[in-house]
């Protein structure tokens, strides 16, 4: 429990009916129950909780004006809020399996490289060989357990706050802009023969994100920003680390992050997809350019 919470809670302030661990003092201006941040959406007067808009406003308004909306603007999802970021660690796991089980051959097919001559391959291989499927492939390979299960914890730990705040689609932009973002700038600066693989590109921009998030909540940011700075440390004080993803899916997460929760009401589909599109244009510039310097 956080800093505002636990004085909401020693205010003697209800539980959101939805989320009772969380105390508040707003409530529906329909039913009058009480809605946390995340619940609130937002109504011509005041704040509206989602099964009142789920029930229609009776303005005659288009049936799809009626969802209910997540702080970023997406459709509140039916079912298990945490539906994508399971799904996202069993791949990652899945994969994983498929690593052990394969075995070598099975990582460098699909690992992250530059350009470089791999053994047991025919020819050069590599991104600036065309083999571009590289950058995202490589975002689902691991190199040990103890790769796999940092990774896989910090992703259960961002993905469902996120996932809940932001909606399933844009969540899942978030996750592979970064993830993309980090590939782009570990083959840029990355030398062409040194092999990348792992999720850390798009679980750097969670990190970015979910600082962005927890500012606009004007939640306490102090156990965010310390796990990230314990991240920061360990990536550039251990060898064999690519910080070169770890800072691009940082960056390109809280640009993503800024656009998605930032976006002015009247303009938020635009500003929120544009912002991705301009994130991942810029890293498909990169792309091209060490492309063009291993070529």
């Amino acid at each position: 429990m956080n800093q505002e919470e636990d004085q909401a809670r020693q205010a003697g302030l209800p539980g959101c009916y939805r989320h009772p661990g969380v105390h508040t003092g707003i409530r529906c201006v329909r039913c009058e129950r009480p809605i946390c941040p995340e619940c609130m959406i937002s109504a011509s007067v005041g704040f509206q909780c989602p099964d009142c808009v789920r029930s229609g406003s009776g303005t005659g308004h288009a049936r799809t004006a009626n969802q209910p909306r997540t702080l970023a603007g997406g459709v509140l999802a039916a079912g298990d809020p945490q539906l994508l970021t399971k799904i996202l660690i069993g791949i990652n796991v899945a994969v994983f399996l498929v690593q052990q089980t394969v075995g070598v051959r099975f990582e460098d097919a699909f690992f992250l490289l530059g350009r470089a001559g791999i053994p047991g391959f025919d020819g050069v291989q590599g991104v600036a060989e065309g083999q571009w499927y590289r950058l995202l492939t490589s975002m689902f390979l691991h190199g040990g357990i103890a790769h796999i299960a940092f990774n896989m914890l910090s992703l259960w730990w961002l993905g469902g706050p996120l996932e809940a705040a932001l909606g399933r689609a844009r969540y899942l932009a978030l996750y592979f802009v970064s993830g993309l973002a980090g590939g782009a700038l570990t083959y840029l600066l990355a030398a062409s023969n040194e092999p990348s693989l792992g999720a850390s590109g798009a679980i750097f921009g969670l990190f970015g994100a979910m600082a962005v998030l927890m500012r606009r909540m004007k939640y306490d940011m102090r156990p965010v920003i310390g796990l990230l700075v314990v991240n920061l440390i360990i990536t550039f004080a251990w060898s064999g680390i690519a910080w070169q993803a770890h800072v691009g899916g940082l960056v390109a997460g809280v640009l993503v992050g800024v656009g998605m929760v930032h976006a002015p009401a009247e303009r938020r589909g635009p500003v929120q997809w544009g912002t991705c599109a301009l994130v991942l244009a810029v890293s498909v510039v990169i792309v091209l350019i060490r492309t063009a310097q291993l070529t």
